[in-house]
């Protein structure tokens, strides 16, 4: 069911107006939160966090420095509505350079580090960004290597480099805030303007900006659950990379919250633990990848983590004995449903008990609304799987392309999340299974038909099928089938190579690929991807089940 532009309009002009007047959406904008959180928060305490250093600064420092980036911004013709691109690690100039755009009203394109040249260069184009940040270097990543790799239209006039190396043209950091311009009042931009944008795969592999406004995004950093109802003595552990909405909404926090930040600049395990030791964190998101991690480690060192309180998970299962041996050490964790289009739309209550923790996706509150919708877009029964919609006030304005739009929203402003579930007479969500062709590897969304795409400019690959296998370590990892057009075989090495030549980010790379005769085909000459993920599934329930 595809809706006309003035439909979707009609229908999001009449939801805002109702949650105005529920008190969901306000005349309240990010520069001014910024700037009232740096009075009501002063001290609010961001740890900046890598096995090599430790960088401490509160927010009244972050929000100095956001301001000269607001300046430097403005120097370099940036204007409300510009559209500023930020592919920086968790580091101090990631924060400044989110709340210096916008202070200078700018919309922010934050992108996860992991994206390559290719990557990259789409967001670039398809957000007419006019001004980009990035580090020289971070870790065995040579930023400056991606720039010279870089396709973009004319929109992007700049490049900021933060570091000692740069580009012929580059404009470096120190420059950008070399001035204080004394601007310190608020920007005038609206709450309902567009604020962020931030990309996701699609099922065609092709990135799609998914627009928040100021209201949206405030809404979801004022919902009242756990993860945002924090006490000032409060410190939040944050895994993620600001490019995913899970990592800017958490970074986001402590402008409504003041609680203290604690940002590690990649995942590791001991690191977490001395983190959560050391700054006495009470809550953080994850995996249940980063729950058992957390787990093992402090049970092999002795170190304390008894400050940890909760921990939220989302995009996969989660094992009642991994929930039991949390509750065990005074830990509550619980499954939350949601996507970088409609955050966290359902999330368990701390109360819920085990089984609801581990086999629903929580409960649907805070304003949102989700139902089960069958072929024909009506409701289902309760208890009965059909494909999941949502609306709520925290969700997203549009897709930065309005074609994307015209299939993913039915009339009443719902949003078709291409997933599959059903409700229970409880009011629980359960997700079960996905419409989307999408992998999932620790918390990454990965679309086949990207990985499809790369691996057919082989010369030798005739046919191709992506699809997720289950794993124990990631969730899903990704399985690729081949059909070769001679007698030979293809090793992963040299598809690795394949990949880093495309410019996709290495764990867009299959980690496990088969050589095979023939794929099965529908009549229509379709793949039944199906059929190969039964199989997979099959194959890892039999090794689940032979002892160690």
């Amino acid at each position: 069911m595809a809706l006309t532009r003035e439909q979707r309009d009609e229908d999001l002009k009449w939801l805002r107006e109702r949650w105005y007047r529920e008190g969901h959406y306000s005349s309240h904008t990010l520069p001014a939160t910024l700037h009232k959180a740096c009075v009501e928060f002063a001290d609010a305490q961001f740890v900046f966090a890598s096995e090599a250093e430790r960088v401490v600064l509160s927010l009244a420092e972050i929000v100095d420095q956001g301001r000269r980036v607001a300046g430097g911004l403005r120097r370099l013709g940036v204007r409300p509505g510009d559209v500023v691109a930020v592919q920086v690690p968790n580091r101090p100039e990631l924060m400044a350079s989110i709340f210096g755009t916008w202070l200078a009203g700018a919309v922010l394109i934050p992108i996860t580090h992991i994206y390559g040249p290719a990557e990259l260069s789409a967001i670039i184009r398809d957000a007419g960004a006019k001004v980009l940040v990035v580090p020289d270097a971070w870790r065995s990543i040579d930023f400056l290597d991606r720039l010279a790799r870089l396709d973009v239209g004319p929109s992007l006039e700049h490049t900021v480099v933060i570091g000692s190396r740069s580009v012929p043209g580059s404009v470096p950091w120190s420059e950008l805030i070399a001035e204080d311009d004394g601007d310190e009042s608020p920007v005038s931009v609206n709450a309902d303007d567009v604020c962020a944008v931030i990309y996701t795969s699609g099922t065609t592999g092709v990135p799609k900006g998914v627009q928040h406004t100021h209201n949206s995004l405030l809404c979801e950093l004022r919902k009242g659950d756990r993860m945002n109802e924090l006490e000032r003595e409060d410190s939040r552990l944050i895994p993620w990379p600001s490019g995913h909405v899970a990592g800017l909404l958490a970074v986001c926090g402590a402008i409504t919250s003041g609680v203290g930040t604690v940002l590690m600049d990649r995942w590791q395990d001991a690191l977490a633990v001395e983190l959560i030791e050391q700054y006495r964190c009470t809550i953080t998101s994850g995996t249940p990848l980063h729950v058992g991690a957390i787990l093992d480690v402090a049970a092999a060192t002795g170190r304390d983590i008894s400050s940890l309180r909760f921990v939220q998970v989302g995009g996969t299962n989660v094992a009642p004995a991994l929930v039991e041996r949390a509750d065990n050490a005074g830990i509550v964790v619980a499954r939350a449903y949601g996507s970088t289009e409609h955050p966290r739309c359902a999330t368990s209550p701390l109360d819920a008990s085990v089984a609801k923790r581990t086999r629903t996706d929580g409960m649907v509150r805070f304003g949102d609304e989700v139902q089960i919708v069958g072929g024909d877009f009506n409701p289902v029964p309760v208890g009965s799987e059909g494909e999941i919609v949502t609306r709520g006030p925290s969700r997203f304005l549009g897709y930065r392309d309005p074609s994307h739009d015209e299939s993913a929203f039915l009339p009443g402003g719902w949003f078709r999340t291409g997933d599959i579930g059903r409700l229970d007479a409880e009011g629980y969500l359960t997700v079960t299974d996905r419409l989307k062709d999408i992998i999932i590897r620790g918390g990454e969304n990965i679309a086949s038909k990207e990985v499809e795409d790369i691996l057919a400019t082989h010369p030798r690959v005739q046919m191709v099928a992506v699809v997720a296998e289950p794993d124990a370590k990631y969730g899903e990892r990704i399985a690729a089938f081949l059909v070769l057009h001679d007698d030979g075989t293809l090793e992963l090495p040299e598809v690795r190579e394949l990949f880093a030549r495309a410019g996709a980010a290495p764990q867009k790379a299959p980690e496990r690929l088969e050589v095979v005769t023939e794929l099965p085909l529908a009549p229509s000459g379709k793949i039944r991807k199906f059929e190969l993920r039964d199989r997979l599934h099959a194959e890892a329930r039999i090794r689940s089940s032979v002892p160690d």
